[in-house]
């Protein structure tokens, strides 16, 4: 059986890796006023960033449209008998049930849908280990299961400098917001049924990373190989020297680094930095 993997944009998987492993990727877009840039298409994450400081006030994120993803498809029908579709959480866009409504109107392609139930390279890991199994002639079935088991061992914390964007937003509630600001804390946050939600807050920044190491550390000690991701918004040297000293600390840790593009960016705001893990 022949099987595509495909993704979006907000995976943050670099071109020439989807190109090395035949990942397909529908974009989402910013919007800033009347002009729309896809993501990894037409605005790179640095020049997002460089926009969003010289903007009056922060772009608009938008899904790619039903007619974009069944074109792509139609496409994908001509060479494939299905396709594992993996998306970023479906409490934050309606990509993934976008991508289920398309897959409706095409004909010749059995399209499985997976809500990764959050975002960004840890939506990556669920591709990976997707394109991995593809290749070793797995059914769609017996890929989505594992997906579902790798689902049972993903963390994913991330810390913001500013709530302002997320309540602008509208993906965090105003009134945690409000105390946010009110206390200079730098929450914690992470996904809980699709949605984000604070975690825990911390007085400083040092401190919140510190927390975050921390779990991760809890399950390192478990004993379990863990996969492990350090995700930045435009602060790729915080990323890297957290990077080192995780490393001092565990040797052999397989860790990466990878980033918040603009559609997760416009959200979380510059400075954010996250850390996601699961067990291999």
């Amino acid at each position: 059986m022949r099987i595509a993997v495909m993704t979006d944009s907000t995976a943050y998987i670099p071109a020439e890796t989807r190109k090395e492993l035949g990942i397909h990727m529908v974009p989402l877009s910013v919007v800033f006023g009347d002009t729309s840039y896809q993501e990894e298409i037409d605005i790179t994450t640095e020049a997002f960033y460089q926009k969003v400081r010289e903007a009056e006030e922060l772009p608009k994120t938008s899904q790619p449209s039903i007619g974009y993803i069944t074109e792509k498809l139609t496409r994908l029908a001509a060479d494939y008998d299905a396709v594992i579709s993996i998306h970023l959480s479906s409490g934050i866009s309606g990509t993934c049930q976008a991508v289920a409504s398309a897959g409706e109107m095409v004909e010749g392609i059995s399209v499985y849908t997976y809500d990764s139930e959050l975002s960004c390279m840890a939506q990556g890991f669920y591709v990976f280990e997707a394109v991995k199994m593809a290749k070793e002639n797995k059914t769609p079935e017996e890929i989505m299961a594992r997906l579902d088991e790798m689902k049972q061992s993903m963390r994913a914390y991330f810390m913001v400098d500013d709530l302002k964007n997320l309540q602008r937003g509208g993906r965090l509630n105003s009134a945690q917001a409000i105390v946010g600001s009110l206390l200079q804390v730098k929450p914690i946050l992470h996904f809980v049924d699709k949605v984000i939600v604070p975690f825990e807050k911390i007085r400083t920044r040092k401190k919140a990373l510190n927390r975050i190491v921390g779990m991760l550390e809890d399950d390192i000690s478990k004993g379990k190989a863990l996969k492990v991701v350090i995700i930045h918004a435009n602060c790729e040297e915080a990323a890297r020297e957290l990077q080192q000293e995780i490393t001092e600390d565990h040797p052999g840790l397989d860790i990466m680094i990878s980033y918040f593009g603009p559609v997760i960016g416009t959200h979380l705001g510059e400075g954010a930095i996250g850390i996601a893990w699961y067990a291999k």
